[in-house]
């Protein structure tokens, strides 16, 4: 079994690179975008295992690289796993119907979880 690519798109500088060096330490190999254009590029030159992705986003918010990523033929089969601090029922439930394959609330989630959790999507 190979190590998890992640790519995590948080614009929250401090939490990106909380996830990226947590992550890294658990064995994954990990890539940080800062807004939502930069995630879109940075899965398309990466292809990750996963894609951790936050809602509130410069540039373009997360649904809109959620929507876009599920029109892309060499992205749409990546799992993609919302991380926000959003914790309304409408919005998760959209964001599944989009394709998501988790909804995790950053309030509610710990750092253990969030690598579990990649590596269990991952594994498929």
């Amino acid at each position: 079994m190979g190590e998890t690519r992640v790519l995590v798109i948080e614009d929250d500088k401090l939490l990106a690179e909380m996830y990226r060096q947590y992550l890294t330490a658990d064995g994954h190999s990990v890539c940080v975008a800062l807004d939502g254009e930069a995630g879109l590029i940075a899965a398309q030159t990466q292809l990750p295992s996963v894609i951790y992705l936050d809602l509130q986003l410069p540039k373009l918010n997360g649904v809109e690289v959620l929507e876009r990523l599920r029109l892309m033929p060499d992205l749409k089969d990546i799992p993609v796993i919302i991380l926000s601090n959003f914790s309304e029922p409408r919005l998760r439930q959209r964001c599944l119907m989009l394709g998501a394959v988790d909804y995790l609330v950053k309030a509610e989630t710990r750092l253990a979880q969030v690598s579990q959790r990649a590596r269990q999507v991952a594994a498929g």
